[in-house]
């Protein structure tokens, strides 16, 4: 069994492979300040249940693929790997792990791990040219060629950082849930509110996407958009620029990292 971790700046989602299928599958707050001997009984206790593992917190994993936009994280889950699970294959995505997508980016160093992850998956998935519109803390917008090549992308501020700053910046507003209202003209300030939050960003999708296809191919309607990302299911009825929804997506480019730094090593 492979153990994936996906470490974002508000969740972690981790998944468990038994081959190509994701069979389990978790979602927990990222805390920097959580050690590594924390996280070892948070993965102790989601996964000492499972009945395809032991009661052991190293027994039945065969290998881990991790990777995460928290640095602070990312060392103790380094330390997690090596004291917990120190006989397991593991791969940290990183500089000098083995990814198979060129970076044309100003200064790939800058470009998030999981984004480059995102890509790998998304043309072992469905090819190139294509777009990954990720819904996390920030929703970003990352546009790979038809060779496959990461060429960049775009940051927007995120769906529930947007309602956040609402809450907190307008005097006579509040923190709300997301959710569809009953129409696009708000009766409430809630109703108002979840209005503008999400036709608005299914209406910066539909905009960021048409422009980025323009510029990846002849034929804009050749290029494929994938969503993920927790809050993707919040805007996927309304954006018609997405062609597929596959919110595991980073969790298999870790698996296909880990294939290609490990298995076939």
């Amino acid at each position: 069994m492979l153990l994936t971790i996906d470490v974002g700046n508000t969740h972690t989602v981790l998944g468990l492979f038994d081959g190509d299928e994701i069979v389990e599958h978790w979602r927990i707050s990222t805390d920097a300040r959580r050690t590594a001997d924390e996280l070892a009984v948070l993965l102790q206790g989601l996964m000492g249940r499972h009945p395809l593992l032991g009661d052991d917190l190293g027994e039945g994993i065969d290998g881990i693929s991790i990777c995460s936009t928290v640095p602070s994280v990312l060392h103790e889950l380094r330390e997690v790997t090596r004291r917990y699970y120190g006989d397991v294959p593991s791969v940290l995505v990183e500089p000098g792990v083995k990814t198979g997508v060129p970076i044309l980016a100003d200064n790939p160093k800058e470009v998030g791990a999981d984004r480059i992850i995102n890509a790998l998956a998304a043309v072992h998935l469905y090819g190139g040219p294509c777009i990954v519109v990720d819904f996390g803390t920030a929703t970003t917008f990352d546009a790979v060629s038809a060779r496959g090549e990461y060429l960049g992308g775009a940051i927007a501020p995120g769906i529930e950082i947007s309602v956040e700053a609402l809450g907190v910046r307008g005097a006579q507003l509040r923190k709300i849930e997301l959710a569809r209202p009953r129409s696009v003209i708000g009766k409430n300030t809630v109703e108002a509110m979840q209005s503008g939050i999400l036709y608005g960003f299914a209406g910066q999708v539909d905009g960021i996407g048409e422009r980025m296809a323009r510029e990846l191919a002849d034929d804009p309607d050749d290029v494929t958009v994938i969503a993920t990302g927790g809050l993707a299911p919040l805007v996927l009825g309304e954006s018609s620029i997405i062609d597929e929804h596959e919110p595991w997506l980073t969790l298999i480019g870790l698996r296909l990292v880990y294939e290609r730094n490990v298995s076939t090593s």
